[in-house]
């Protein structure tokens, strides 16, 4: 396919292509550029019922295929995302901003999630348990929840439905997905996909519009059995409330404020690489990228000079133009936010080191920053600040650095350099998250679970542990055997 086959401007409910009641679009823009792209059907509650209704009349067939016939269709749509890999890309660009290079990036990581999946849907095991009576047996199988609410973010728009998919449909279950009003086509592009490859129509379904309807509806709807959410702590929280009232599955991955630790024995050099992948990848529009950069009393100016000299190296622009590494933010509450951090660690007598300004670009676009000697009650000290501000503090002792590391309501993803094996263990069983990058500052991977403790979510994705969301277990007690 190519990017204008593949750019959709409905809805797919049932295998069909539909606009929402009535006349009401969302416009979608180009954040590089400020320009139209296109738009989207504003739907709401009757739309998002008659998908879970179309959702509900495909679960009972495709909870009973096989999983090797799940895992067929499943690789089909791996192979149609890579082969459709620039088409993909460039439409995830225009949408949502980031170098088309990065955009590439996340069709194959999202394609992988596809695969990985595909493969465990052949390993969802169930047990015969030992009984303690005589003539019977206890028998634990696996079954599909059911139809599942999927409202995803517009950071990743490919790779944050791919990894919910992809467990979905290998569990056997059928999807509604919700993505961000900022980044509608990637998902329903992913749709056209699935359509392409053959899955059953009702299986996938894609609906855009107006997030607090729509979100009402699945909680409220007794035919969606499990919601899966991506996006803010405090969205999140609310979300959870209300599928809780009617005793829906959940399962939430939520914010982040990611510490990023480099102690005096480090190799500065791969931290400063770490810490650029880290906090700089999607311009710092990620849950794990790095939030607070901890440093070291006796390495704090060595690494802030690497830090500020790679910083400034940087290429911004628009993704789409060749060797771009810093693309703009998603919108201009997004530069807001940046500029109000930059000017409260100003304020409570920080320095800046690199950047701190809007790009001369306009538009969406924001000079990557470093700043030094933050102060510990700094609002980037609590907030995400999902944008290119690398702020950095001081810290004496090993103590110290956990103890402020774990000062944080959230609990996603965390980063430490050093090069003493006693101390990584000791820091790594210390920290306070759900994800630890040692001496690595990109370790996102299917094969692994992803996942936050405290205000960061509930539940896991990725990895054989990625399933067991989309996955009611049932006992049965056999008797009058005659044995």
């Amino acid at each position: 396919m190519t990017e204008t086959t593949l750019m959709r401007q409905q809805n797919f409910v049932g295998g069909q292509w539909v606009s929402a009641a009535g006349a009401a679009q969302i416009e979608v823009i180009n954040p590089a550029t400020g320009a139209r792209i296109g738009s989207v059907p504003r739907g709401g509650r009757a739309e998002t019922a008659a998908a879970i209704d179309a959702a509900a009349r495909a679960f009972p067939a495709w909870s009973k295929t096989t999983a090797h016939e799940r895992a067929a269709l499943m690789m089909k749509l791996y192979d149609a995302l890579m082969a459709n890999q620039a088409a993909l890309g460039q439409l995830l660009t225009e949408e949502m901003g980031k170098p088309l290079a990065e955009a590439k990036g996340e069709i194959a990581f999202g394609a992988n999630y596809i695969k990985w999946f595909a493969e465990e849907a052949k390993r969802i095991y169930g047990d015969v348990i030992p009984t303690p009576w005589p003539g019977k047996r206890i028998l634990v199988t696996k079954q599909p929840v059911g139809v599942v609410g999927a409202i995803t973010p517009w950071n990743f728009p490919n790779s944050m439905i791919a990894r919910k998919l992809g467990a979905a449909l290998a569990a056997g279950c059928t999807l509604v997905i919700k993505p961000a009003s900022q980044t509608p086509y990637s998902a329903l592009a992913l749709a056209a996909l699935c359509e392409a490859v053959g899955l059953p129509p009702g299986v996938v379904n894609v609906i855009t519009g107006a997030a607090a309807d729509i979100a009402a509806e699945m909680c409220e709807n007794p035919r969606l059995r499990k919601i899966t959410f991506t996006g803010s702590t405090a969205v999140g929280k609310k979300l959870a409330a209300a599928a809780g009232a009617h005793m829906k599955r959940v399962s939430m991955e939520l914010g982040g404020n990611a510490p990023f630790i480099v102690f005096d024995d480090a190799d500065l050099d791969a931290a400063v690489a770490g810490a650029m992948i880290s906090k700089f990848r999607n311009t710092g529009q990620t849950c794990v990228c790095a939030n607070r950069i901890l440093v070291q009393d006796g390495v704090y100016d060595a690494f802030a000079a690497k830090l500020t000299a790679a910083v400034a190296a940087l290429q911004v622009g628009n993704g789409m133009e060749p060797g771009v590494e810093q693309g703009p933010l998603i919108d201009s509450a997004a530069v807001a936010k940046v500029e109000e951090h930059v000017a409260d660690v100003l304020a409570r007598g920080g320095k800046l080191a690199v950047g701190g300004e809007r790009h001369p670009l306009g538009q969406a676009f924001y000079q990557p920053t470093v700043m030094t000697d933050v102060a510990r009650d700094a609002l980037v000290a609590r907030e995400e600040t999902f944008g290119p501000l690398a702020p950095l503090f001081r810290f004496k002792t090993e103590a110290e650095a956990i103890a402020l590391a774990n000062d944080t309501e959230y609990g996603l993803a965390c980063y430490f350099y050093t090069r003493d094996l006693g101390r990584s263990w000791r820091v790594m069983e210390g920290l306070e998250y759900g994800l630890v990058g040692i001496n690595e500052g990109l370790i996102s991977t299917e094969v692994a679970p992803f996942g936050g403790v405290k205000d960061s979510g509930m539940g896991t994705e990725g990895s054989k542990y990625g399933v067991a969301d989309y996955i009611d277990i049932k006992y049965a007690c056999v008797g009058g055997l005659g044995l």
